[in-house]
Protein backbone atom coordinates (compact mmCIF):
# COMPACT_ATOMS: atom_id res chain seq x y z
CA UNK A 1 0.00 0.00 0.00
CA UNK A 2 1.43 3.63 -1.08
CA UNK A 3 1.88 6.30 1.67
CA UNK A 4 -0.89 8.43 2.44
CA UNK A 5 -0.90 11.37 0.11
CA UNK A 6 -0.85 15.00 2.09
CA UNK A 7 -1.38 16.86 -0.82
CA UNK A 8 -4.85 18.44 -1.30
CA UNK A 9 -7.27 19.53 -4.00
CA UNK A 10 -10.63 20.59 -4.49
CA UNK A 11 -14.10 19.35 -4.71
CA UNK A 12 -17.54 20.18 -5.28
CA UNK A 13 -19.39 17.97 -2.76
CA UNK A 14 -23.21 17.68 -2.52
CA UNK A 15 -25.11 17.19 0.41
CA UNK A 16 -28.27 18.13 -1.82
CA UNK A 17 -29.16 19.09 -5.28
CA UNK A 18 -29.39 22.69 -3.59
CA UNK A 19 -26.40 22.81 -1.25
CA UNK A 20 -23.11 21.72 -2.92
CA UNK A 21 -20.14 23.33 -1.05
CA UNK A 22 -16.41 23.84 -2.64
CA UNK A 23 -14.41 22.10 -0.36
CA UNK A 24 -10.72 21.03 0.63
CA UNK A 25 -10.55 17.47 0.27
CA UNK A 26 -6.95 15.29 0.35
CA UNK A 27 -5.51 13.69 -2.86
CA UNK A 28 -6.98 10.11 -3.28
CA UNK A 29 -4.29 7.23 -2.17
CA UNK A 30 -3.27 5.48 -5.03
CA UNK A 31 -3.28 1.62 -5.27
CA UNK A 32 -1.00 -0.15 -7.82
CA UNK A 33 -2.18 0.12 -11.25
CA UNK A 34 -4.20 3.10 -10.73
CA UNK A 35 -3.72 6.31 -12.02
CA UNK A 36 -4.23 10.11 -11.12
CA UNK A 37 -5.66 12.40 -13.47
CA UNK A 38 -6.26 16.28 -13.60
CA UNK A 39 -9.61 16.81 -14.49
CA UNK A 40 -9.54 19.36 -17.13
CA UNK A 41 -13.84 18.93 -18.06
CA UNK A 42 -16.36 17.33 -17.03
CA UNK A 43 -19.79 17.31 -18.51
CA UNK A 44 -22.68 17.68 -16.28
CA UNK A 45 -25.41 14.79 -16.92
CA UNK A 46 -29.21 15.21 -15.96
CA UNK A 47 -29.01 12.26 -13.63
CA UNK A 48 -26.99 13.95 -11.76
CA UNK A 49 -29.88 16.34 -11.13
CA UNK A 50 -32.05 13.47 -10.31
CA UNK A 51 -33.62 14.31 -6.83
CA UNK A 52 -34.09 10.48 -6.44
CA UNK A 53 -30.72 9.38 -7.61
CA UNK A 54 -29.12 12.14 -5.89
CA UNK A 55 -30.28 11.81 -2.81
CA UNK A 56 -29.41 7.98 -1.61
CA UNK A 57 -25.61 8.71 -2.60
CA UNK A 58 -24.86 12.34 -0.68
CA UNK A 59 -22.64 13.76 0.70
CA UNK A 60 -21.39 12.82 -2.60
CA UNK A 61 -19.04 14.61 -5.72
CA UNK A 62 -21.00 14.03 -8.90
CA UNK A 63 -19.59 14.23 -12.00
CA UNK A 64 -18.83 10.97 -14.38
CA UNK A 65 -18.27 12.89 -17.50
CA UNK A 66 -14.85 13.93 -17.04
CA UNK A 67 -11.44 14.41 -19.14
CA UNK A 68 -8.52 14.85 -18.43
CA UNK A 69 -4.47 14.82 -18.37
CA UNK A 70 -2.51 11.76 -16.48
CA UNK A 71 -0.27 12.86 -13.90
CA UNK A 72 0.57 9.91 -12.58
CA UNK A 73 0.94 6.25 -12.94
CA UNK A 74 1.60 3.10 -10.88
CA UNK A 75 3.19 -0.30 -10.85
CA UNK A 76 1.14 -2.47 -13.59
CA UNK A 77 0.07 0.61 -15.88
CA UNK A 78 0.30 -0.06 -19.33
CA UNK A 79 0.15 2.10 -22.39
CA UNK A 80 -0.39 5.05 -20.20
CA UNK A 81 1.82 7.91 -19.41
CA UNK A 82 2.19 11.14 -17.47
CA UNK A 83 0.81 14.01 -19.87
CA UNK A 84 -1.65 12.17 -21.88
CA UNK A 85 -5.09 13.18 -22.44
CA UNK A 86 -7.56 10.45 -21.83
CA UNK A 87 -10.97 9.87 -21.19
CA UNK A 88 -11.66 6.74 -18.39
CA UNK A 89 -14.95 5.34 -17.60
CA UNK A 90 -17.21 5.99 -13.88
CA UNK A 91 -17.76 2.24 -14.70
CA UNK A 92 -16.56 -1.37 -15.91
CA UNK A 93 -17.64 -4.63 -15.85
CA UNK A 94 -15.67 -7.70 -14.89
CA UNK A 95 -15.91 -9.30 -19.07
CA UNK A 96 -15.83 -12.68 -17.29
CA UNK A 97 -19.89 -13.23 -15.58
CA UNK A 98 -22.51 -14.50 -17.42
CA UNK A 99 -24.20 -11.64 -17.98
CA UNK A 100 -20.83 -9.80 -19.66
CA UNK A 101 -20.41 -12.88 -21.67
CA UNK A 102 -24.10 -11.65 -23.25
CA UNK A 103 -22.95 -8.51 -23.77
CA UNK A 104 -24.99 -7.14 -20.95
CA UNK A 105 -22.19 -5.30 -19.55
CA UNK A 106 -24.16 -2.88 -17.33
CA UNK A 107 -26.10 -5.66 -15.36
CA UNK A 108 -22.54 -6.82 -14.14
CA UNK A 109 -22.17 -6.64 -10.35
CA UNK A 110 -18.79 -5.38 -10.80
CA UNK A 111 -20.51 -2.26 -13.02
CA UNK A 112 -22.23 -1.53 -10.26
CA UNK A 113 -19.68 -1.42 -7.82
CA UNK A 114 -16.78 0.20 -9.50
CA UNK A 115 -16.65 3.71 -9.64
CA UNK A 116 -14.02 6.38 -9.79
CA UNK A 117 -12.64 8.58 -7.00
CA UNK A 118 -14.32 10.86 -5.92
CA UNK A 119 -15.91 11.75 -8.74
CA UNK A 120 -15.69 14.31 -11.67
CA UNK A 121 -16.34 17.73 -9.94
CA UNK A 122 -12.94 17.52 -8.41
CA UNK A 123 -9.63 19.22 -9.14
CA UNK A 124 -8.13 15.47 -9.15
CA UNK A 125 -9.70 12.04 -9.61
CA UNK A 126 -7.94 8.65 -8.97
CA UNK A 127 -9.33 5.93 -11.63
CA UNK A 128 -8.69 2.40 -9.96
CA UNK A 129 -6.70 -0.19 -12.18
CA UNK A 130 -9.51 -2.20 -13.20
CA UNK A 131 -11.06 0.68 -14.81
CA UNK A 132 -7.54 1.81 -15.98
CA UNK A 133 -7.55 -1.43 -17.72
CA UNK A 134 -10.41 -1.67 -19.42
CA UNK A 135 -11.75 1.71 -19.83
CA UNK A 136 -9.35 4.52 -20.15
CA UNK A 137 -8.87 5.93 -23.91
CA UNK A 138 -6.26 7.97 -24.96
CA UNK A 139 -7.27 10.82 -26.89
CA UNK A 140 -6.21 11.92 -30.18
CA UNK A 141 -4.99 15.74 -30.56
CA UNK A 142 -7.78 16.67 -32.99
CA UNK A 143 -10.57 15.66 -30.59
CA UNK A 144 -10.91 19.12 -27.74
CA UNK A 145 -11.37 17.85 -23.92
CA UNK A 146 -14.91 19.39 -24.44
CA UNK A 147 -15.65 17.28 -27.64
CA UNK A 148 -14.31 14.79 -25.76
CA UNK A 149 -16.36 14.96 -22.51
CA UNK A 150 -19.20 13.42 -24.92
CA UNK A 151 -17.86 10.12 -25.03
CA UNK A 152 -19.82 8.79 -22.24
CA UNK A 153 -23.32 10.07 -23.22
CA UNK A 154 -22.84 8.93 -26.80
CA UNK A 155 -21.52 6.12 -25.54
CA UNK A 156 -24.99 5.36 -23.61
CA UNK A 157 -27.29 6.53 -26.83
CA UNK A 158 -25.35 3.94 -29.07
CA UNK A 159 -26.09 1.44 -26.65
CA UNK A 160 -30.03 2.37 -26.88
CA UNK A 161 -29.49 2.38 -30.62
CA UNK A 162 -28.18 -1.35 -30.50
CA UNK A 163 -30.96 -2.44 -28.66
CA UNK A 164 -33.60 -0.71 -31.17
CA UNK A 165 -31.54 -2.56 -34.04
CA UNK A 166 -32.80 0.56 -36.51
CA UNK A 167 -32.57 -0.69 -40.34
CA UNK A 168 -31.97 2.07 -42.68
CA UNK A 169 -35.52 2.84 -43.66
CA UNK A 170 -36.90 2.78 -39.84
CA UNK A 171 -39.31 5.39 -39.25
CA UNK A 172 -37.81 6.89 -35.55
CA UNK A 173 -40.15 9.08 -33.08
CA UNK A 174 -37.75 11.03 -30.45
CA UNK A 175 -39.48 11.75 -27.73
CA UNK A 176 -37.51 14.96 -25.86
CA UNK A 177 -35.16 17.25 -27.71
CA UNK A 178 -32.77 17.86 -24.64
CA UNK A 179 -29.40 17.79 -24.95
CA UNK A 180 -29.61 13.95 -25.27
CA UNK A 181 -32.49 14.08 -27.09
CA UNK A 182 -30.34 16.43 -29.98
CA UNK A 183 -27.63 13.24 -29.88
CA UNK A 184 -30.71 10.62 -30.55
CA UNK A 185 -32.02 12.31 -33.60
CA UNK A 186 -28.09 13.00 -34.97
CA UNK A 187 -27.40 9.45 -34.45
CA UNK A 188 -30.90 8.24 -35.61
CA UNK A 189 -29.64 10.05 -38.98
CA UNK A 190 -26.18 8.38 -38.76
CA UNK A 191 -28.28 4.42 -38.90
CA UNK A 192 -30.63 5.69 -41.77
CA UNK A 193 -33.49 6.38 -39.57
CA UNK A 194 -36.29 7.74 -42.19
CA UNK A 195 -38.40 9.86 -41.25
CA UNK A 196 -37.21 11.17 -37.83
CA UNK A 197 -40.46 12.47 -35.82
CA UNK A 198 -39.68 14.32 -32.64
CA UNK A 199 -41.79 15.64 -29.87
CA UNK A 200 -41.31 18.03 -27.36
CA UNK A 201 -43.73 20.20 -25.10
CA UNK A 202 -41.05 23.28 -24.84
CA UNK A 203 -41.02 25.37 -28.09
CA UNK A 204 -37.42 26.49 -27.84
CA UNK A 205 -36.27 22.60 -27.70
CA UNK A 206 -38.40 22.27 -31.20
CA UNK A 207 -36.64 24.27 -32.71
CA UNK A 208 -33.02 22.77 -31.55
CA UNK A 209 -35.05 19.84 -32.69
CA UNK A 210 -35.16 20.93 -36.19
CA UNK A 211 -31.61 22.41 -36.35
CA UNK A 212 -30.48 18.46 -35.38
CA UNK A 213 -31.99 17.35 -38.28
CA UNK A 214 -35.59 15.91 -36.95
CA UNK A 215 -37.64 15.98 -40.33
CA UNK A 216 -40.97 16.64 -38.73
CA UNK A 217 -41.33 18.33 -34.92
CA UNK A 218 -44.82 17.81 -33.10
CA UNK A 219 -46.02 19.51 -29.83
CA UNK A 220 -47.16 16.47 -27.82
CA UNK A 221 -49.98 18.61 -26.43
CA UNK A 222 -51.50 19.46 -29.79
CA UNK A 223 -54.90 18.23 -30.28
CA UNK A 224 -53.92 16.64 -33.73
CA UNK A 225 -50.44 15.06 -32.61
CA UNK A 226 -51.84 11.56 -33.36
CA UNK A 227 -52.80 12.03 -36.88
CA UNK A 228 -49.57 14.21 -37.80
CA UNK A 229 -47.77 11.49 -36.33
CA UNK A 230 -49.51 9.09 -38.40
CA UNK A 231 -48.98 11.36 -41.20
CA UNK A 232 -45.26 12.10 -41.05
CA UNK A 233 -44.77 8.21 -40.92
CA UNK A 234 -46.54 7.32 -44.22
CA UNK A 235 -50.07 6.03 -42.10
CA UNK A 236 -47.66 2.89 -40.54
CA UNK A 237 -46.53 5.16 -37.20
CA UNK A 238 -43.23 5.02 -35.65
CA UNK A 239 -41.11 1.99 -35.69
CA UNK A 240 -38.55 2.83 -33.56
CA UNK A 241 -39.37 4.87 -30.25
CA UNK A 242 -36.54 6.40 -27.78
CA UNK A 243 -38.27 7.74 -24.53
CA UNK A 244 -35.73 10.05 -23.51
CA UNK A 245 -37.01 12.22 -20.01
CA UNK A 246 -37.69 9.79 -17.27
CA UNK A 247 -41.31 10.71 -17.03
CA UNK A 248 -44.41 7.94 -16.64
CA UNK A 249 -46.26 10.81 -18.94
CA UNK A 250 -43.51 10.31 -21.77
CA UNK A 251 -43.69 6.32 -21.47
CA UNK A 252 -47.19 5.85 -21.36
CA UNK A 253 -47.45 8.25 -24.79
CA UNK A 254 -44.97 6.32 -26.46
CA UNK A 255 -46.40 2.78 -25.87
CA UNK A 256 -49.90 4.11 -26.84
CA UNK A 257 -48.85 5.30 -30.19
CA UNK A 258 -46.20 2.56 -31.06
CA UNK A 259 -46.61 1.34 -34.65
CA UNK A 260 -47.38 -2.58 -35.07
CA UNK A 261 -44.14 -4.61 -34.37
CA UNK A 262 -43.02 -1.36 -32.81
CA UNK A 263 -39.73 -1.28 -30.48
CA UNK A 264 -40.39 1.18 -27.55
CA UNK A 265 -37.19 2.12 -26.04
CA UNK A 266 -36.83 3.32 -22.65
CA UNK A 267 -33.72 5.35 -22.34
CA UNK A 268 -33.70 7.17 -18.45
CA UNK A 269 -35.21 5.75 -14.86
CA UNK A 270 -37.99 6.79 -13.48
CA UNK A 271 -38.44 6.95 -9.43
CA UNK A 272 -38.15 3.25 -8.14
CA UNK A 273 -41.82 3.93 -6.66
CA UNK A 274 -42.91 4.96 -10.48
CA UNK A 275 -45.36 2.63 -12.08
CA UNK A 276 -46.57 2.94 -15.89
CA UNK A 277 -50.25 1.82 -17.20
CA UNK A 278 -50.58 0.40 -20.31
CA UNK A 279 -53.03 -1.95 -21.82
CA UNK A 280 -51.13 -5.48 -22.06
CA UNK A 281 -53.68 -6.34 -24.48
CA UNK A 282 -52.92 -3.73 -26.98
CA UNK A 283 -49.54 -3.73 -27.02
CA UNK A 284 -50.19 -8.30 -27.39
CA UNK A 285 -51.93 -7.94 -30.76
CA UNK A 286 -49.38 -5.09 -31.84
CA UNK A 287 -46.27 -7.03 -30.81
CA UNK A 288 -44.96 -3.99 -29.39
CA UNK A 289 -41.44 -4.66 -27.99
CA UNK A 290 -40.71 -3.20 -24.70
CA UNK A 291 -36.86 -2.55 -23.98
CA UNK A 292 -34.71 -0.77 -21.56
CA UNK A 293 -31.18 0.66 -22.19
CA UNK A 294 -28.95 1.66 -18.93
CA UNK A 295 -25.81 3.32 -19.38
CA UNK A 296 -22.96 1.96 -21.61
CA UNK A 297 -19.94 -0.28 -21.74
CA UNK A 298 -16.47 -0.59 -23.11
CA UNK A 299 -17.47 -1.20 -26.31
CA UNK A 300 -19.43 1.67 -26.85
CA UNK A 301 -16.68 4.07 -25.36
CA UNK A 302 -14.63 3.23 -28.17
CA UNK A 303 -17.49 3.72 -30.65
CA UNK A 304 -18.27 7.04 -29.27
CA UNK A 305 -14.46 8.11 -29.83
CA UNK A 306 -14.40 7.23 -33.65
CA UNK A 307 -17.66 8.59 -34.18
CA UNK A 308 -16.09 12.14 -32.62
CA UNK A 309 -12.69 12.12 -33.42
CA UNK A 310 -13.95 11.21 -37.00
CA UNK A 311 -16.08 14.40 -36.90
CA UNK A 312 -18.97 12.00 -37.67
CA UNK A 313 -20.95 13.54 -35.14
CA UNK A 314 -20.99 17.31 -33.62
CA UNK A 315 -21.27 17.91 -30.05
CA UNK A 316 -19.49 21.07 -30.17
CA UNK A 317 -22.97 23.31 -30.53
CA UNK A 318 -24.70 21.38 -27.57
CA UNK A 319 -22.97 23.40 -25.09
CA UNK A 320 -24.17 26.45 -23.52
CA UNK A 321 -22.71 26.99 -20.20
CA UNK A 322 -19.59 26.65 -18.46
CA UNK A 323 -18.38 26.83 -14.93
CA UNK A 324 -15.65 26.46 -12.15
CA UNK A 325 -16.34 24.66 -9.30
CA UNK A 326 -18.15 27.05 -7.66
CA UNK A 327 -20.72 27.04 -10.49
CA UNK A 328 -21.81 23.41 -9.82
CA UNK A 329 -24.90 23.70 -7.83
CA UNK A 330 -26.12 26.54 -10.95
CA UNK A 331 -25.38 23.62 -12.97
CA UNK A 332 -27.51 21.03 -11.24
CA UNK A 333 -30.04 23.19 -11.32
CA UNK A 334 -29.85 24.05 -15.08
CA UNK A 335 -29.72 20.56 -15.56
CA UNK A 336 -32.98 20.29 -14.13
CA UNK A 337 -34.66 22.65 -16.57
CA UNK A 338 -36.43 22.59 -19.93
CA UNK A 339 -35.50 26.00 -21.94
CA UNK A 340 -33.31 26.89 -24.33
CA UNK A 341 -30.26 25.71 -21.75
CA UNK A 342 -29.07 22.18 -22.95
CA UNK A 343 -25.28 21.20 -21.96
CA UNK A 344 -23.22 22.30 -19.34
CA UNK A 345 -19.79 21.38 -18.49
CA UNK A 346 -17.83 22.24 -15.42
CA UNK A 347 -13.96 23.00 -15.12
CA UNK A 348 -12.90 22.54 -11.67
CA UNK A 349 -9.41 24.15 -12.41
CA UNK A 350 -11.15 27.28 -13.39
CA UNK A 351 -11.98 29.27 -16.52
CA UNK A 352 -9.54 31.16 -18.06
CA UNK A 353 -7.64 31.74 -14.84
CA UNK A 354 -4.62 30.26 -13.20
CA UNK A 355 -4.84 27.62 -10.71
CA UNK A 356 -2.65 25.44 -8.41
CA UNK A 357 -0.82 22.71 -9.76
CA UNK A 358 0.89 19.33 -8.85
Amino acid sequence: MSKKDTRTMRVARAYALDDVRVEEAPLPTLQPGDILVRVTVCGVCSSDAMDWYVGRKVPVVLGHEPIGEVREVTAGVEGLAVGDRVFFHHHVPCMECRLCQRGQYTSCRRFRESSLDPGGFAEFVRVPAEIVRLDVLRLPAELSDEAAAFIEPVACSLRAFRKLDIEPGNSMWVIGAGPMGLINIRLARHFGADPIVVSDPVEVRRDYARGAGADVVLDPAAADFAERLLEATGGWGAEKIMVGPGSVAAIEHGLSLAAPGANVLVFTPTPPEATVAYRPHDLYFKEVTISHSYSSGPVETREALSLLASGELQVDDLITHRFGLEGVGEALRLAKTHDEGLRAVVYPHGLGVEVKTI
